[in-house]
């Protein structure tokens, strides 16, 4: 029998006469000293009977626990009202808000002496206070079950690596039996009734469930007797007490925590296992509390759940198949092995044919991680698996007992009905659970379970490039994907060229690379899930080719109109390229750097005046084969003093001028002539409203007139230019036309390039 901690009892009179009762929890047995590892505890608080069919328990000081409930006298007796609790956190000291415990919880299939009705577990992590109050269902008046009591739960620290995580002085020691894989305590001899030196007897609570509840007018501590076997009455196949032999599965065995690893007390359930016949079905759940648990709690959360099915509320072991965490580790639950049909106590009516799984948390507004539904879909695929079940078919199974379920479905005994192969426990019972948050992920879990892979999609092909619907490329690629059914779930991924297998990858890979001959091709990711069913994504048009594209007009570079500086001369770029598939970019690489659109063939750049710079440019396909095309220019400033002069012309001098000074006339027929070799040139001048006209010859020919009139005043622009197709000898002339009142124009020389 386990040890229970010893209540300080006092009352304090206050106004009016009125007396609160209170408890202080003291540590069972005498030396108490720090001590890293601790056992499971269970402290069980009477709750005080008021007025009007209403239990309560003050706000009280208790040992340390983790884990809270509400039980009562009878197994099979409804609490028709609400239990609400609220705690003190232990390291802060603060009375959390109250909550609601589901006190609307599957009865034990086959009654025992020593079992109790009892709520779910609330986790509530470390606290050091509680108080409780439980109200009939209309609030105020109405019979409440006997013997009510709050239900503490301490899970101890058991395993190595919690001992890790905490001081070892952090906790009181305690005399309480340990877990079976604990060697760090002897074992005590059983002293439930005899208290430490100077603390009051307390007797124990009846094993008869007849028996009077202790007076509602104290908080007591009483211990609770594990159940003892009987007989079936249920209209179902009866389990066998025979270990049967594991079958093969049709989907691999996921990793399962033991109950050694997370610290089960095995003591604490010494009847031998049963076993149904096969896993029809199963049925999901969750624990409720609270969702912020760390997931290095996780096995914590699992002894206190094992502590109070078994010390609370009678039962012989914890009522899960498998428990699982938010992280997605998975904890074997009921004793008799993992990968054996043996009987659970979560499903009231249908634990027959069926495996439960339970999912920590409450899931009512929030959904289980992805993590959590990729393990439930693990273990039900294995489990199912086992007996050759399809995870998302429907199956008959025969009730256990005369109900209704969630909705109002009603159930008779000895009547088959069907169900989904992964069900909800609110499919089979008249609950919540699991959440209406994770209820709605059944499908899911289903889809995962079963196979095949959902929304597998190619995301990228590296090494090629899309032009269109058609990839390009010179033959090596990456191919990568991505799928929304866990990679735990998948077998393996295959590279499909042309319909073949061209490579393998693991289920967990996210991409696969290839060589590709050349020639067109089609291109497919297969995905492989564990049942065997596969998922082909659409397949890529893929060509392979390494011809490079071609110029077929080389970089050329000419004069523009602009502002012209000594450093930078206003230029346009120009060329034409072109690919037998399909042209991507065309990239200028130096002198400096620009990238263009397949159909561009001319930019508008500058040039440093004077110094000799090779335009190279690169032309792209979306293979990535290219082609480089060069050719070198330089931009040349002739100042107007190397013009022959001709007429009258005036020096002018200011820094807005090419090189600080500029040549202006107003004469008529004044003119200026240039000599060069070159293929593109450009007159440069000065703007003014007041400039004039000019007429502009080249080689001897009058090709323009230009007047120079401008709103703004400007210096130093390129006001007209021509281009040759190839380099020569030429000469430009410029002559004053002498407007009518705007004679002048003002000349700042002629840019060539050679």
């Amino acid at each position: 029998m386990k040890r229970r901690t010893w209540l300080t009892l006092a009352a304090v009179v206050v106004g009016g006469g009125g007396v609160v009762t209170y408890a202080v929890a003291s540590p069972t047995g005498p030396g108490a000293e720090g001590r890293a590892k601790r056992p499971a505890k269970v402290y069980d608080l009477t709750l005080k009977g008021t007025a009007g069919g209403k239990r309560e328990l003050p706000r009280t000081d208790t040992e340390q626990f983790s884990l809270v409930g509400v039980s009562w006298t009878g197994p099979v007796k409804r609490l028709d009202g609400t239990a609400q609790v609220r705690t003190r956190g232990l390291e802060g000291g603060e009375w959390g808000a109250w909550r609601d415990l589901e006190v609307n919880v599957d009865p034990p299939e086959e009654p025992e002496a020593g079992m109790r009705g009892a709520s779910e577990p609330l986790w509530v992590g470390p606290s050091d206070g509680v108080q409780v109050q439980v109200v009939h269902e209309d609030g105020t008046t109405g019979a409440l079950p006997k013997g009510l009591e709050v239900n503490l739960v301490d899970p101890g620290v058991v395993t190595d690596a919690e001992a890790r995580a905490i001081e070892p002085v952090a906790f009181v020691a305690d005399g309480s039996s340990p877990a079976a894989t604990s060697t760090d305590y002897p074992t005590p001899t059983d002293s439930s009734t005899t208290p430490p030196d100077g603390q009051p007897t307390t007797s124990p609570e009846p094993s008869d469930p007849t028996s009077p509840a202790p007076t509602d007018t104290t908080a007591t501590a009483t211990p609770t007797d594990s159940a003892s076997p009987s007989t079936s009455t249920s209209p179902s196949p009866s389990p066998s007490a025979t270990t049967p032999s594991a079958p093969p599965s049709t989907a691999p065995r996921p990793p399962v925590t033991s109950r050694a690893g997370w610290g089960a007390d095995e003591s604490l359930s010494p009847d031998p296992s049963e076993y149904n016949a096969d896993v029809k079905a199963v049925f999901v759940h969750h624990t409720t509390g609270a969702n912020d648990y760390s997931c290095a709690e996780s096995a914590s959360l699992v002894r206190g759940i094992y502590a109070y099915h078994t010390q609370v509320s009678g039962w012989n072991d914890v009522g899960y198949n498998f428990i699982v965490d938010k992280c997605g580790t998975v904890f074997e639950g009921r004793k008799g092995g993992v990968d054996l049909p043996v009987l659970g106590a979560h499903t009231y009516g249908w634990n027959r044919e069926a495996t439960g799984i339970a999912v920590l948390g409450e899931h009512t507004s929030i959904g289980a991680s992805s993590a959590a539904l990729a393990s439930v879909a693990r273990v039900a695929a294995w489990k199912l698996g086992q007996y050759g079940a399809d995870p998302a078919g429907t199956v008959q199974l025969n009730a256990g007992a005369t109900q209704k379920n969630y909705i109002g479905t009603s159930f008779t005994a000895g009547t088959k009905y069907t169900f989904n192969r992964i069900s909800g426990h609110r499919d089979a019972f008249n609950t919540e659970c699991p959440g209406n948050s994770l209820y709605p992920q059944l499908p899911t879990i289903r889809a995962w379970a079963a196979g095949p892979v959902q929304g597998l999609k190619v995301t990228s092909v590296t090494g090629a490039g899309l032009s269109g619907s058609t990839y390009y490329t010179k033959g090596a690629l990456t191919v990568k994907w991505t799928a929304t059914t866990p990679a735990a779930l998948v077998s393996k991924h295959e590279l499909l060229v042309d319909g073949k297998v061209a490579a393998t990858a693991s289920g967990t890979a996210t991409s696969a690379n290839t060589t590709l001959a050349a020639g067109g091709h089609t291109v497919a990711v297969r995905a492989v899930h564990q049942s065997g069913r596969t998922a082909t994504t659409a397949a890529l048009n893929i060509v392979a080719e390494t011809t490079a594209p071609t110029f077929t007009t080389t970089p050329k570079l000419s004069l523009r109109t602009g502002t012209v500086n000594t450093t930078a001369v206003p230029v346009t770029l120009t060329w034409k390229a072109a690919d037998d598939k399909a042209l991507r970019e065309v990239k200028l690489v130096s002198p400096t750097a620009a990238t263009f659109g397949p159909a561009t063939t001319a930019s508008s750049r500058t040039a440093n005046s004077g110094t000799a710079a090779t335009w190279s440019m690169q032309a792209f396909d979306y293979a990535g084969n290219y082609r480089t095309a060069s050719a070198p220019y330089t931009p040349v400033i002739l100042q107007e003093t190397s013009a022959v002069k001709s007429g009258s012309w005036t020096t002018r001098s200011s820094t807005s001028y090419l090189g600080g000074k500029s040549y202006s006339s107003g004469s008529k027929s004044a003119s200026l002539t240039w000599t060069f070799t070159g293929r593109s040139a450009s007159w440069v001048v000065s703007r003014a409203s007041t400039s004039g006209q000019a007429y502009v010859y080249v080689d001897g020919v009058k090709v323009s007139t230009v007047d120079l009139k401008s709103s703004t005043t400007l210096y130093r622009q390129a006001i007209w230019t021509k281009t040759w197709t190839s380099s020569a000898k030429h000469t430009v002339k410029i002559v004053v036309v002498a407007t009518s009142g705007r004679p002048t124009i003002t000349t700042d020389g002629l840019v060539y390039i050679k």
